[in-house]
């Protein structure tokens, strides 16, 4: 059997689990997001500031994966919020079958933001959908300013993009003129947010950006 075949054939089974998922999730009155990112982005700590700006307003759930340890599921249960860690033990990126049994774990009835954190890899998750609503990529400056040219399929796919440490500009080379300009020509659609965990620049605008795209959702 070639190559193109199995990665074919794993695709169209992730698409099928991936509509049953999708079904359910729509039936729950869910709104997805995929956040998705290289590691260390800092998605993790957006993750946890959005957490804290939301959580008295939308009932939020989270779908924590990581290749091991459960370090990034510890942080956001801590905000109180319900999360399943998945350990992908080695694989790059989630899949409609590991979503599937996560699901099994969450009260849905009690969730109305459902956000899954995916394993941090700028290439293998941008094939495989998950049955969200959205998709966030996050970069930070300290990674560069090439990367949306060097990985364009996860950001063609992210109706948002975050740019994260922001504050660090100063100590970096990054070009955020080079930045956006390189974001216009790969997805003209796309919005950019910047922010920085450390001094909160932009939080309150992404926070803003999800609470429209969830009451737009679940109109009342």
């Amino acid at each position: 059997m070639s190559s193109i075949k199995v990665v074919t054939n794993i695709l169209k089974v992730n698409d099928e689990l991936t509509q049953q998922n999708k079904k359910l999730m729509d039936e729950k009155g869910l709104y997805v997001i995929n956040l998705m990112s290289s590691p260390g982005s800092g998605k993790t700590s957006i993750l946890e500031k959005v957490i804290a700006k939301l959580k008295d307003e939308v009932k939020i759930a989270v779908i924590e994966g990581d290749l091991y340890t459960t370090k990034d599921a510890e942080r956001i249960e801590a905000h109180g919020v319900q999360v399943v860690q998945i350990n992908t033990e080695g694989g790059c990126h989630l899949d409609g079958q590991m979503i599937r049994n996560a699901l099994s774990h969450l009260n849905l009835d009690e969730t109305n933001l459902l956000i899954i954190e995916n394993v941090g890899n700028l290439i293998c998750p941008a094939s495989f959908e998950l049955g969200e609503d959205l998709i966030i990529t996050v970069l930070s400056t300290t990674e560069g300013n090439d990367k949306p040219l060097k990985y364009p399929r996860m950001f063609e796919k992210s109706e948002i993009v975050i740019l994260n440490k922001v504050d660090l500009v100063p100590y970096t080379n990054f070009n955020k003129d080079e930045f956006h300009k390189d974001i216009q020509e790969i997805n003209p659609k796309a919005n950019i947010i910047e922010t920085s965990c450390v001094t909160g620049q932009g939080i309150d605008e992404l926070c803003s950006w999800l609470k429209e795209k969830i009451s737009i959702s679940n109109p009342v």
